[in-house]
């Protein structure tokens, strides 16, 4: 296991961070599981750990990650990167996103939590026929796992280059192709992963992207610097512009992750502690898709994730498999909304993650106060168009276990597990 001390400096360095239908519980080899289904609520572990996603082969690799003995942080980045593969019309290598992270030193002390910020940012220019956003998630998701994980940092993405090689479609990703899969055939990249025969995947059909299947080994085996520096770095601007993204590997050195405060409040006599977001304006703002991950030692993640528009720009850097997340210049910033509860003692209570476009920082809140206003998940959801999704243990963590519940928003295709 690995010292959270040294961490911080020594792991982030040589990462390069700091540097500029239903599918069942078979994937993956996790083998099955009778209590849980896609959206089932209130699924109570065998082995104390939960998993959460808003797309359910996500939330089984980070379930994995919890079985082989990883804690919040190693589960929360592998669902992420799963994220990428499984639902990339919301979460992918070529967007970004927030989490909000409260876990224990390396002596086991609970921790106040901190918002860590990847957006997907502006580039320095304007140009491309088709302005992409600067890719930050995989620096994002490597600086969590980084800081906090206990795995080495390859097996947090291993679980997403297998589902890269082939993975069903699942209900969630066929609802958003229902919406705008037949402009991703304009982009021959993208119909060559989305609609190969010039129909749109339905769900169940075996989604293959072998190109970015390639990219994820890059990124195991050679770290950030096999997307963000040098000549794979110089590699990808030149394939993100032939599809009119206009970025520069300097707009790649730049996108850098920042770990700041919480917005911090009180409610029924906790701390709960929120993602930075900004008001909606009236804005229609881009979809989004979150994931949380709780371990043992009461260590938990809530992230919220966005290429910034449904599919992105719609276009595939050729031969990376990236699918490019739009120029926050042409579009809104998403709302990206998670927080967590906790007591005087810094004892977990809850956390939850929102999405709905400009009700997601609502949607968190809301849902976050009703599973602490009476010590326990309500099962009403909130109201449309926000989602959330909750951990809720009304015992603390640790110490009541036996308390905790984990819901998705039943009104999504997502996924709730305990760890086996």
């Amino acid at each position: 296991m690995h010292s959270h001390i040294l961490r911080p400096a020594a792991a982030l360095a040589a990462l390069g961070i700091l540097s500029g239908c239903g599918i069942g519980h078979q994937t993956l080899g996790l083998g099955s599981d009778q209590n849980a289904a896609l959206g089932e609520t209130n699924v109570a572990p065998s082995v104390f750990g939960y998993a959460v996603a808003d797309e359910p082969q996500a939330a089984l690799a980070g379930r994995q990650m919890l079985n082989n003995g990883g804690d919040a942080a190693d589960a929360a980045a592998a669902e992420g990167f799963a994220l990428s593969v499984t639902l990339p019309s919301r979460a992918g290598l070529g967007g970004g996103g927030a989490c909000i992270v409260k876990m224990p030193n390396a002596q086991g002390q609970m921790q106040p939590p901190v918002a860590l910020l990847f957006p997907a940012g502006s580039p320095a220019g304007n140009g491309g026929s088709r302005p992409a956003a600067v890719p930050a998630m995989a620096r994002g998701l490597l600086a969590l796992q980084a800081r906090y994980g206990d795995l080495p940092y390859a097996s947090v993405i291993e679980p997403a280059e297998q589902l890269a090689a082939g993975s069903p479609v699942s209900p969630a990703l066929e609802a958003d192709l229902q919406v705008v899969g037949r402009a991703l055939l304009g982009d021959p990249a993208a119909a060559a992963v989305f609609g190969p025969n010039g129909t749109i995947l339905p769900a169940g059909a075996n989604l293959v992207q072998p190109d970015l299947a390639s990219t994820f080994e890059v990124l195991r085996t050679q770290g950030l610097q096999g997307f963000y520096a040098g000549t794979s770095a110089q590699q990808f601007v030149a394939a993100a512009d032939q599809a009119g993204a206009g970025l520069t590997v300097a707009d790649l050195a730049d996108s850098t992750p920042k770990f700041v405060k919480p917005v911090i409040s009180r409610a029924h006599g906790l701390t709960l502690a929120m993602l930075p977001t900004e008001a909606a304006n009236g804005q229609t703002l881009p979809a989004s898709a979150a994931f949380m991950a709780l371990d043992k030692k009461g260590g938990v993640v809530a992230c919220a994730v966005s290429i910034n528009n449904l599919f992105g720009t719609g276009r595939i850097a050729p031969g990376t498999g990236v699918l490019l997340a739009a120029s926050p210049r042409n579009v809104p910033a998403p709302q990206l909304a998670a927080g967590i509860a906790y007591d005087d003692a810094l004892t977990f209570r809850a956390a939850a993650a929102g999405t709905g476009q400009a009700a997601a920082a609502a949607a968190a809140r809301l849902a976050l106060t009703d599973a602490v206003s009476d010590g326990r998940h309500k099962v009403a959801p909130v109201p449309d168009p926000g989602r959330a999704d909750v951990i809720a243990c009304p015992g603390g963590v640790p110490g009541g276990e036996g308390s905790c519940t984990a819901s998705v928003d039943p009104r999504g295709q997502g996924l709730a597990i305990g760890g086996r």
